[in-house]
């Protein structure tokens, strides 16, 4: 398949499917004319990429997956990953409570109820992790 029905297919931009290639996650096996081509398993690698970027892991650590893996992924790696989201579902899931309660408390002030102040307190702490990491 050459890259721009690739690109068609998985509905990724050309720059993307560069990118990935320059950053050693995909390879093309060849060329016709100027246009890369791919094999067909190149799409299953895609979906695997979307999937890894989906539930947080970065380019490097799927990249290694791929070359440390042999084609397996590391399982510890995967329940290292679901407990990050369990905690992110958690922190999410007081922050959206904390939203609900704020958007339907009868205080006359949100500075007068006193469950508002906590969660205040709180973040003003650093307790409430940035929902943007940084790697």
């Amino acid at each position: 398949m050459d890259i721009a029905e690739v690109s068609r297919l998985s509905e990724l931009p050309t720059s993307t499917l560069r990118y990935y290639e320059e950053k050693g996650l995909i390879e093309s096996n060849g060329r016709n004319g100027l246009r890369r081509q791919y094999h067909q398993s190149v799409l299953q690698r895609l979906a695997l990429i979307a999937l890894g970027t989906r539930v947080g892991f970065s380019l490097g650590e799927i990249k290694s997956m791929f070359t440390e893996g042999g084609g397996e992924i590391d399982r510890a790696l995967l329940l290292s990953k679901a407990d990050e989201l369990d905690e992110k579902i958690k922190e999410l899931t007081r922050m959206r409570n904390g939203l609900r309660h704020a958007a339907a408390c009868q205080a006359p002030s949100h500075f007068e109820c006193p469950k508002f102040l906590r969660i205040l307190k709180v973040a003003g702490k650093g307790r409430v992790k940035s929902s943007v990491k940084v790697r």
